[in-house]
Parts: structure tokens; sequence; C-alpha cells
């Protein structure tokens, strides 16, 4: 029923940009996303928000959709290729489903830090990653962020693989994700991340994975004792918006979106840098203790993932040798 109600809603959403452009020349443009209103990405998003109702003189009115108000990442990603929502925040591994090249990006220990990762985006690579988005009516306009991930859970802190061995760990749907952590030793299941709080206060769940600002974000620090910096993976949430709806606005709306997605996608990557160490020491402050293991053993643990991927595609191998190229 939930479903079915953010697709009547979207649809409704959807058709009311048509018939704003028809009468007045405005637009309103509807984006949703996962995070809540206190993480960055969406304190970025209500800054491009108001950014482009300013610089288009109030011809376009963006709406903003908060931690899944619209449905799970997966749904919105559905609507956007019915045509039935106008934009989304999609994590990677959502937008690797349309876009396969994006599944490297998944690949546990693939970026030695944010400097490397912004050399592989910004480049050639990014955009061979994402040129398969257009078969599923969709583009995307500009990367964001979500960050350098790592592990929290309620038991023990881990110090090597075998301290993950019997624990229960929530992922997103993303099979890569999945396999790494069964590499680890865990068991791993994707569920809705705007469940998940409650979900590891009863237990269903012993840890989780996540960049350190949506831990802070979501105050995954009330129930989850340890937290363990690896860096184990990274992952972007990127603006993508239906081609239904981007062919629709006139060239310099669109200039004007870009304009503004690229500059708050570019603030945002800084912030979640910037932010990292005083969240760290806040997450430390009420009571979660931080532990910074050596990654050899997990690197080593998760090497039949990078196997089991080369296996898949043809040009994976060849694509992991040039984004390592760049560190």
């Amino acid at each position: 029923m939930k479903r079915i109600l953010a697709l009547v809603l979207a649809l409704v959403m959807c058709l009311s940009l048509s018939a704003a452009a028809l009468a007045d020349d405005t637009y309103t443009i509807s984006i949703g996303h996962s995070d809540t209103t206190t993480n960055l990405i969406h304190v970025n998003l209500e800054r491009f928000k108001e950014a482009v109702e300013e610089r288009s003189e109030g011809r376009v009115k963006v709406q903003l959709f908060a931690a899944e108000q619209l449905g799970s990442n997966s749904a919105m990603s559905q609507m956007l290729e019915m045509g039935t929502l106008d934009a989304m925040m999609m994590p990677s591994g959502e937008e690797a489903k349309y876009a396969p090249k994006m599944t490297a990006l998944s690949l546990p220990f693939l970026f030695s830090d944010y400097e490397h990762v912004y050399k592989v985006l910004d480049g050639d690579i990014g955009d061979e990653m994402i040129a398969d988005l257009a078969d599923h009516n969709m583009i995307q306009i500009a990367w964001w962020e979500n960050g350098l991930r790592q592990f929290t859970n309620s038991k023990r802190p881990i110090e090597t693989p075998e301290d993950m061995e019997g624990l229960k760990f929530r992922t997103p749907e993303d099979a890569l994700t999945v396999a790494t952590f069964e590499a680890f030793g865990a068991s791993a299941n994707p569920f809705a991340f705007s469940e998940l709080y409650l979900a590891l206060q009863q237990g269903t769940f012993d840890g989780q994975e996540n960049p350190v600002a949506n831990i802070y974000a979501n105050s995954f620090q009330d129930v989850q004792k340890y937290l363990t910096m690896v860096n184990y993976q990274y992952q972007p949430k990127n603006m993508i918006f239906s081609l239904t709806t981007w062919n629709k606005l006139p060239e310099d709306i669109q200039e004007i979106i870009t304009e503004c997605a690229v500059e708050f996608g570019q603030q945002h990557r800084q912030d979640i840098v910037d932010s990292e160490a005083e969240q760290l020491e806040e997450l430390e402050a009420a009571g979660m203790e931080v532990g910074y293991p050596d990654t050899q053993p997990f690197i080593d643990a998760c090497q039949s993932v990078y196997d089991d991927f080369y296996a898949q595609y043809d040009w994976a191998e060849d694509m992991v040798a040039r984004i390592n190229e760049l560190k």
C-alpha cells in the first residue's frame, strides 16, 4: 500500500510539472531521497533549492521529499524510469542496476582516499560509468557524496575479519556489499534505511555500515556501541533526473539546475570531509568506542569478491586497473 500511494503521489507531482509549464512558464521539480533532514545531503539540497529558485527568478520551484517519503531508493528509481518522479538522489549501488559499470564503485577497498575518488569520478571513467542511464529514461546531473564507509555494531570491537563472524549486518540493496560482508564471515541482508534505527534497537541486526556523516545524522550511537573505521567502501549519492522531466525543461532552466547541482555537489563533498573529525569526537563523547584496525586482513579476506566480479563482467578487470592507475 505504501508503494502504491508513493507512485500515485509521484504521478500527481509529475503531471503538475507539465501543467505548470503550459500555464505560465513555471516549473515544479520534486526531488526524493532516503536521508533524514539533518543529513548533510539534505542540508545541501536546501541550498540547491534556494539557489535554483533565486537564479531562475522564480520560474522553478523545488520540492524536497526526505527520509523515503516517496518510497525506498528502489521504488523511487523505478518511478524515474517510468517518468512519474522528477528527480532523486540515487546511491551508486541502486544506480548500478541501470548503469552496470557503476557496480565497480561497490568493490571493497577500491579507493585509497577522497582525492583518488574524485580523480576517477570527475574524469573519463566517471563519464563511462553513467553512460547507460539514458537507456532507462535517466540522466545524471551531478556527482554528490555519500562518503567512505565504516562498520558499527552492538556486540564487540572489530579488529580482524574473524571478529565479524556470526554478526548480522544490515546492508543496502547491493550485491557486492552483501558479498563483501559474507567474505568477512558475517551475515548480511538488505533492509529499508528509514526503518534501520528501530531494527538496530530491537536487535534485528547487530550492525550496519555507513559513512560517519550518516551514522551521526541518524544517531546510531544510541543503538550501536562500536564503530570500526576501515574505509572499506566508497559510494556516492547522485542527482538523477527522469528524462521525461528533463526534456520538458527549457535549455536555460537545464543550465541553471546543472550549475547549481554541480556547485552544491562539490559543497557536499567538502562538508563531508570537513565535518568527519568533529562528528567522530561527538560520537565518542556519546559513548561510542571508535577503533582503527589494520585493514590488510580485511583486504585479504575479500579477494574472492574481486575474483567473482572479474568473472561476471568482461570490462571489469580493465576498469579496476585504470582506477588503480590513478592512485
